[in-house]
């Protein structure tokens, strides 16, 4: 069997295909953060370079900063500078260069590369203020540049220190809907393309370097999986591929008991539960990307989350079970700019079907919710994103009395067996006896305890319950805490 991929032609053997089958290869995803600089890259190198016999698969994010200013150059365009977005773009096109110049094997191969995306973005960017495209699919194909700059770089990169690295369009493996912005995966086409894609390289000892984020449709037109989609194209190849373990690479040590920005003290936690983990990622945690989870639950892979500047230690194994924490309670997670809506009804007693008309006009705004609770004559629900709202709104007004309140926070205590525990909900509410909890709700598979709070009570109540279950030595409104 022959295949020519890129820059290499190499034949495949049918002992190379077995190998494939029973050497699984590593997924090894760097964030922006991790390739930010050229400092950056040879942390990465030194990385990759120590799992080189773990046969990798390199999924790399854009520059930090980078998706942000394509994004903007975008909204500048369509108002009809498109002179102003190039200019917004110049300084993150010299932080390639300046990574290629220093570290790359082909600089002068890379900085052709990088003049014919900056002459396709102008004409994209053209395109937009002309409005001869869809924006959304323009707005992709303009987002995606970033990561596909970032997996030819690396891999030059990695060339340049030996290891047989070779770039792959990641197109080439995601095949998705055709929702820009944030389009859906679509399995069984993934998983043949990414494997026919891979699999030669892999078997070949390359180490193949793809951009996240990006994908294609059926049609061929680039989608984009939304922010953070890079760890879930880490998931999805390395599903695809049964992986060993997918690593996410970032700029902290793993999953930490809460946020670090709030509490410096938060500490690594060493193992969570898929569950644990997928509950932290959707209510805050900014470590995983709230869809990383699901791929990797599906094939039982590993996910590791570590530390690109420190990559000696260890940092979190999400896994299919771990064990029950001695204190219960695992982490706290968080997310502020909530919104609350409360629809109360005395229709809503005994109705059939009132709580679906609710949803139904949720559904039809395309507007997720958090968290629900009911009374006999009440809904109350938690919103992420309200920008929909003055019309959802004018539609729950014929259902009934609407109330609405921002700046809410969402509190979410996790640990596997929170539910069975007899005093944990004691403990954690005595914590915050002089704190107004507007809503709570504890989840059914019994790992989370989530409630909300106004924002600006969020970090008090969050340093409080980081207290009394994960600091010995503390104190809480004055009295000693033993952890």
């Amino acid at each position: 069997m022959h295949y020519t991929t890129g820059l290499f032609a190499f034949t495949l053997t049918k002992q190379a295909r077995f190998a494939v089958a029973v050497l699984k290869p590593t997924i090894m995803k760097f964030g922006g953060t991790c390739v930010e600089d050229t400092r950056a890259f040879e942390r990465l190198v030194r990385i990759v370079s120590a799992q080189a016999a773990s046969r990798p698969v390199v999924i790399v994010s854009a520059m930090s900063g980078v998706t942000d200013a394509l994004l903007e150059s975008v909204v500048l365009a369509t108002a009809g500078h498109p002179d102003a977005a190039m200019r917004l773009l110049e300084r993150h096109w010299e932080r390639y260069q300046i990574v290629a110049q220093a570290l790359a094997s082909e600089p002068s191969f890379f900085a052709a590369t990088l003049k014919n995306a900056r002459s396709e973005i102008v004409d994209l960017l053209q395109a937009t203020k002309a409005q001869t495209m869809p924006r959304p699919l323009l707005q992709d194909l303009i987002a995606s540049y970033g990561e596909r700059l970032s997996a030819v770089l690396l891999a030059a990169v990695l060339r340049q220190a030996g290891l047989p690295a070779q770039p792959v369009d990641a197109r080439r493996c995601l095949i998705t809907n055709s929702e820009h912005g944030r389009a859906e995966p679509m399995l069984a086409q993934t998983e043949r393309r990414t494997r026919t894609e891979l699999e030669p390289l892999i078997a070949a000892s390359r180490i193949p370097v793809l951009g996240g984020f990006i994908g294609s449709a059926e049609d061929g037109t680039t989608t984009t999986l939304g922010r953070g989609g890079s760890d879930y194209t880490a998931a999805l190849v390395g599903a695809a591929l049964a992986a060993r373990e997918v690593q996410i690479w970032t700029d902290v040590t793993g999953v930490l008991t809460a946020d670090p920005r709030l509490l410096p003290q938060a500490h690594t936690i060493a193992r969570l539960s898929y569950a644990e983990a997928a509950e932290l990622a959707y209510f805050g945690a900014k470590v995983l990307h709230p869809k990383t989870i699901q791929p990797a639950v599906l094939q039982s892979i590993p996910v590791r989350i570590c530390n690109s500047r420190s990559p000696e230690e260890a940092g979190t194994i999400v896994c299919a079970q771990t064990e029950m924490s001695p204190r219960t309670v695992k982490a706290i997670a968080h997310k502020t700019g909530i919104t609350l809506v409360q629809i109360s009804s005395a229709r809503m007693l005994g109705a059939y079907g009132f709580l679906h008309a609710i949803f139904e006009i949720f559904n039809r705004h395309r507007t997720a919710i958090d968290i629900v609770t009911t009374s006999e004559v009440s809904v109350s629900l938690s919103l992420d994103d309200a920008s929909g709202l003055p019309a959802i709104v004018n539609e729950l007004n014929d259902l009934g009395e609407v109330r609405v309140e921002h700046k809410q926070a969402i509190v979410c205590v996790v640990g596997e067996g929170l539910r069975g525990t007899p005093g944990i909900a004691a403990r954690i509410f005595s914590c915050l006896s002089d704190i107004n909890i507007s809503l709570i709700s504890q989840g059914a598979h019994s790992i989370n305890l989530t409630f909300v709070v106004e924002e600006d009570s969020a970090v008090e109540a969050i340093s409080r319950l980081h207290a009394a279950f994960f600091e010995s030595g503390m104190t809480v409104k004055g009295k000693a805490v033993v952890a």
